[in-house]
């Protein structure tokens, strides 16, 4: 057992692990194009970070009154998104190497997303996080996205792990109100700064106001080892 005693850490993928919201903003503003909405924004994909892509491209057909199918528009969106993902996706940098001091304490670590399982697959393998993220849950696996605890509380099933004993580390507010659903705690790294006063994050047990500027793996080290000797 790890200095941290019975604690499971769950990472969310996008915008906290790695930094992959552009590709998934230029993949769904081509497939938007394609069918005759050139105009989307940063702005409006902002509003979407946090949510899956199944999700995200049922929202944008309603929104947009497209006439191909959800199936369809998910498949465009998604092998756009793949391709783009397969070129580069980089890593944050401290959050690399909080996954290695983890592993160094043997600390049992998943991955819970949105993103399609191809997805989840190609950015840990394209980053080399699958050497220590073996375990990975999609939101296409389970019946509900975030933010219903379903691929929290699937990662903690294949974990072996008491939801109680599990930490999640979030970038959006659907996934703090997720980890909050599961009954888990919750560090919160907000991709958006704008979005930090939202209440979903007001339930987190550490956030990080300034996201991936204000993070660094000792810190997020300190914090757990201090928070598991008070439990």
């Amino acid at each position: 057992m790890s200095k941290l005693g019975t604690l499971s850490v769950i990472f969310d993928l996008d915008g906290t692990l790695v930094d992959s919201e552009p590709n998934y903003y230029e993949a769904s503003r081509q497939t938007l194009a394609e069918h005759g909405f050139p105009g989307f924004t940063w702005a409006e994909h902002e509003s979407y970070v946090g949510i899956s892509t199944l999700e995200t491209v049922s929202t944008l057909r309603e929104r947009y009154g497209l006439r191909a199918t959800v199936d369809e528009l998910f498949r465009a969106t998604n092998r756009r998104y793949l391709e783009l993902a397969r070129v580069g996706t980089l890593a944050y940098p401290e959050m690399r190497k909080f996954v290695e001091l983890l592993a160094a304490e043997a600390v049992p670590m998943a991955v819970a997303s949105g993103s399609s399982p191809e997805a989840i697959e190609a950015i840990l393998a394209g980053t080399g996080l699958d050497t220590f993220l073996r375990i990975a849950v999609s939101a296409d696996e389970v019946a509900h996205g975030k933010p219903a605890p379903d691929v929290f509380l699937e990662a903690a099933r294949r974990l072996g792990a008491d939801p109680a004993d599990c930490v999640v580390l979030e970038d959006a507010a659907p996934g703090a109100a997720a980890a909050h659903a599961a009954g888990m705690r919750c560090i919160a790294v907000p991709y958006v700064a704008a979005q930090a006063d939202a209440p979903e994050f007001a339930t987190a047990a550490l956030l990080l106001r300034g996201g991936q500027t204000e993070f660094t793996a000792q810190s997020a080290y300190t914090w757990l080892s201090d928070s598991a000797g008070s439990d």
